[in-house]
Order: structure tokens, then sequence, then C-alpha cells
């Protein structure tokens, strides 16, 4: 008589570990209302600048204490998760509290203040307008989120998202733009060794307005219409952005408008310093047929930091999501032959900000995710001579040291 069978143990279902985490991306937009407390009950007003204090000084702490999770969900599980609509339900959230955010914003900065506070000096209603900005950037990578989804409602909340920052091209270029050049030279989303982020900067403003103005000019041009017309997602776009303004400005003066123009630049500088991180030095290779390969896991750069993952909805996985621009930010998995950050994107902003310190980290990362070889990187072209001279100093001197060692050891 056969022995019974033995079931073989059953497989632990596979749990999002980070799922309870993802509504701390909730908190970024309530930190204006944060730092309107805490100026409440201390009476110093050096906390309407908590905002960014908290973005870029303890949230990049929060990096390296919390470490990493290179995890990746399994296969079996991605549709699953893909249609949880708690994950959806996370980034639409995050609008109404931009929103709030803002109009708040706005009536502190018209009355200069409330209750006990003390009057708000210009430093300080700069401080507010900078956090609001900071929340307003935020909510682009939120638009970045919805607006790659297939769904009406979450584009148009992606337009949403954008308007309080006067982006809504964004919405183009990244998508018809950005997703088909990006790691190439003709891509002003991509930046260049070689290149600061403040020559990055004007470069990619200026470059992705063009790209977006230019795509719809084509797509118009070819059902027969004028580009001058709002059907052109351009200019409906900034007409969604005047409407909101425009509410903010009858509601509450024209005192709020350079606070208005404040918190859109701080918004895109915040967006365009992602963008300089995402694919520093990456170089698709020409074909034989002369055209660029086709986006890989080795175009960009990617970072399992905890704490930024979560505030960014996983967007530091951005090698996946160039593969597979629709999937959502819960089912982005990391691969191992994308290059990886030191940290996360909030402490790499940081760095940015002395170009010095930048490329002493980055620099040497780019040479070897090419395998010494730094022709095959995005070299900023009047850089190009002086980056190749750093290089053959740097790998001469290696090779000095090397050889002083093998001499030793004989």
């Amino acid at each position: 008589m056969a022995p019974p069978a033995v079931a073989a143990p059953a497989t632990p279902a596979w749990r999002d570990l980070k799922r309870p985490m993802w509504v701390l991306g909730l908190i970024i937009p309530l930190l204006p209302f944060l730092a309107w407390g805490l100026v409440l009950l201390t009476g110093q007003p050096i906390f309407w600048w908590s905002c960014p204090v908290v973005v870029f000084g303890i949230i990049p702490l929060i990096d390296l204490v919390a470490g990493i999770d290179p995890n990746n969900p399994p296969d079996e599980v991605l549709d699953q998760l893909e249609n949880d609509r708690y994950y959806r339900w996370v980034t639409y959230l995050y609008i109404p509290l931009q929103y709030a955010s803002l109009v708040a914003g706005a009536w502190l900065l018209s009355r200069g203040g409330a209750g006990d506070m003390p009057p708000m000096t210009w430093v300080d209603k700069v401080g507010l307008a900078t956090g609001i900005g900071t929340v307003a950037g935020i909510a682009i990578n939120t638009a970045h989120e919805l607006g790659h989804k297939k769904e009406t409602h979450e584009r148009w909340f992606a337009r949403v998202a954008l308007a309080q920052t006067a982006y809504g091209h964004f919405f183009i270029e990244h998508n018809r733009g950005h997703h088909v050049r990006v790691a190439t030279p003709e891509d002003p989303a991509s930046s260049r060794v070689g290149e600061s982020v403040w020559e990055f900067l004007p470069r990619t403003v200026i470059g992705s307005l063009r790209s977006a103005w230019g795509i719809e000019k084509r797509r118009l041009q070819r059902r027969g219409e004028s580009h001058w017309t709002l059907r052109n997602d351009v200019l409906n776009a900034w007409a969604f952005t005047v409407l909101i303004w425009g509410a903010l400005i009858i509601a509450f003066g024209w005192g709020v408008l350079p606070y208005l123009v404040i918190q859109a630049i701080v918004g895109i500088w915040l967006l365009e310093s992602v963008n300089y991180l995402e694919h520093y030095g990456m170089l698709r290779a020409t074909t034989s047929a002369g055209r660029y390969e086709r986006v890989n896991a080795s175009h960009s750069w990617n970072s399992n930091n905890i704490g930024t993952n979560v505030l960014l909805y996983h967007l530091q996985r951005h090698s996946d999501h160039h593969a597979n621009p629709v999937r959502r930010y819960q089912t982005l998995r990391d691969f191992p032959e994308s290059p990886v950050l030191p940290t996360g994107y909030a402490g790499m902003i940081v760095l940015t900000w002395v170009p010095a310190i930048w490329r002493a980290v980055m620099d040497k990362r780019v040479v070897a995710h090419f395998d010494g070889d730094i022709t095959r990187a995005n070299i900023h072209p009047r850089r190009r001579a002086a980056v190749l001279a750093r290089h053959a100093r740097g790998a001469s001197a290696a090779s000095t040291t090397t050889t002083s060692a093998k001499g030793v050891a004989a």
C-alpha cells in the first residue's frame, strides 16, 4: 500500500511591507500647516521655513537611518497589486491637500499672519511661499504618477496638480518627448557629465517648453487645425493656471501674486533637480542602423532608500518606470544592472547645490557604470575636452598607484 501523500508546505503569501507607509507621503502637503502651528505655538517666525528644512534636512537623515529596501514584488502578485485601489487613493488624496495648503498659504500671505503670531515680514512670507512651492514640486511627482495612466480621470488629476506651478506642459513633454529621447543628447531633461544643475535648469526649462509646443503643433497640424486653439494642450494647461491664480488674486488681492510666482519657481526647480539626478551622464548606445538602442534598466539612476521612495511613490525605481511607463508605483521593481545613487533623491538634491561636490561623488560612478570608458557617457559638449582630460589624469594616477603597490609587494 502506497504511503499517504504529504502536502507540500504552503508558500506564505507575499505582502507589501511598505503598504502602511505609503500614506506618509500625505505629510508633505501638511507641512505648511505644521509651520503655521509652530509659529503660533512658539511665536518664532523661523518656523515659516519648516517645510524646506524637513525635506532637505530631516528626510535625507531618515534615508540614512532607515536604509534601503531592494525587494521586488513577485510576478504572480503584480496584477493584484495593480488593481488594489488603496494605492490609487493615496495619490488622489495628495491633490486636495496640496490645494488646501495653497489656499491657506495665500490667505496667510494676504493678511501677513493670523491670530497672536508676530506680523509676517517679507522673509517670513518667502519662507512660507518656499514651503508651498516644495509641496507643489512634489505634487508634480504625483502628476507624473497619474499622468502616465490610461484612466481619463487620473490624467485630469495630473493636470490639476500641475496647474499650481504653471508647468502643465510637463504632461505633454514628459510623456511624448522625454520618454522617447531619454538618455540622449537630444533630450532636454537628460543631464550631462560636466553640466552643473545651474546650467541644466535653463536648458531643460526652455528646451522642455519648446519640445511640448512642437509636439502639440505637429499633432494639430496632422489634424488640419491651427495650433492657436484651446485644443492645444499647452495653451489649455496655461489657461487652467490662469483660472486658479486669478481666483486666488480675486479672493486675496494682488499682493499674493509675487508669492505665487515664488512658489511656482520653487516647484519647477524641485522637479527639474530630480530630472537632473535621474539620468546624469547616461547615454543609450547607437545601433548599426544608426538609431539609439531601446531604453533599458541601465539608462536611469535608481535608489532603494525607503524614506524618499515612500514619499515619492517609488519614483526612485526609475529604470522600471521607463521600461513600463503605465506600471503603477507599488509594482515598480529594482534591477541589478541599474546604476545606483549613493542616497535618496532628497539628499542628492542637496549635493547638486555645490557642483564640485556633486562631480566628486557622481562622475566616478558614471565612469564605473560604463566600465571605465567615459567616452560612452553623455558628456556636456562644451566640457567634453576637460572631462576627458580629467578622466585621463585620474586613470593615469590610478595606474601609477597600482604599479607602485605592485613594486612594494615585490
